[in-house]
């Protein structure tokens, strides 16, 4: 699960955090990415039981994001995507890393939280901040022998955005390329556009953003072999979309996926 939970400071941080976490344990995701949280966020969940493994930067009020996992973490690694001048002034973007060591039939697993920088017009260090965590995610799973590997959060770009045709494999970028699932778009072939940040949310039209156009901007994405993705998506949806309990949880809805090993490994006739 990914979701972009909307600053504490705003909206009745309070009251949002308490519909979020009583939302989280009923969904009982077995990976979480999230952003926008503080440092008492992280260790509320640190404290339920998560193993956390926070971005390597937190901006100047106190926001940042954090990878967390029901499973202990075998070993994590971060990077702040400090790819240009420009991104001083979004100053929690980077990706935490790590490596969970899960039993048959899934295998050891790479998961990445990856936020790039957030402002319009800002797709040139997207695109190199998409570059930087699809090496450092290929470096450390060859490292690692992660058998899966999977990239989610909120990528503050439309699937028509360089960076994210780059991750999906529809575009090379400074000659590298690699191929992600993305797990709506293979859930809903139909092409349902699942929009996860879009002004029918009353929480956008009362923020920083309120001519945004709606925009899917958060993915979860399966890596992919030579033969395709070493997962199968068997479901992805939204989350929070409505108001709880009459609290809108946050200016974003949450995604949620649900992966299961395929039927025989990609590859590899079936007997």
């Amino acid at each position: 699960m990914t979701m972009n939970v909307l600053a504490p400071e705003y909206a009745d941080g309070v009251g949002r955090r308490a519909v979020l976490a009583r939302e989280l344990a009923g969904l009982a995701p077995d990976v979480l990415a999230l952003q926008e949280v503080t440092r008492a966020d992280v260790a509320a969940l640190a404290d339920d039981g998560w193993h956390v493994a926070p971005h390597p930067r937190y901006g100047s009020d106190g926001v940042g994001a954090v990878l967390a996992a029901r499973t202990p973490f075998a070993a994590v690694t971060a990077d702040p995507l400090a790819v240009s001048d420009r991104t001083a002034r979004t100053e929690w973007c980077g990706v935490a890393a790590a490596l969970l060591p899960l039993p048959e039939p899934f295998g050891p697993l790479l998961v990445a939280h990856h936020k790039p920088s957030w402002p319009y017009g800002w797709e040139l260090e997207r695109e190199q901040q998409a570059l930087v965590t699809a090496r450092l995610v290929a470096e450390m799973a060859d490292e690692h022998s992660a058998r899966h590997t999977l990239l989610l959060g909120d990528f503050d770009a439309t699937p028509d955005a360089a960076s994210i045709r780059f991750l999906r494999g529809l575009q090379s970028l400074d000659g590298t390329s690699v191929r992600y699932q993305d797990a709506w778009a293979n859930a809903h072939p139909d092409g349902a556009p699942g929009p996860t940040f879009t002004p029918e949310n009353p929480l956008v039209r009362r923020g920083d953003m309120p001519e945004a156009a709606e925009r899917r901007l958060d993915y979860i994405l399966v890596g992919c072999g030579p033969h395709g993705p070493t997962l199968h998506v068997s479901g992805c949806r939204r989350v929070m979309v409505e108001p709880v309990g009459g609290v809108q949880v946050s200016d974003h809805y949450g995604l949620v996926a649900d992966l299961v090993p395929p039927d025989h490994p990609p590859g590899a006739w079936a007997d």
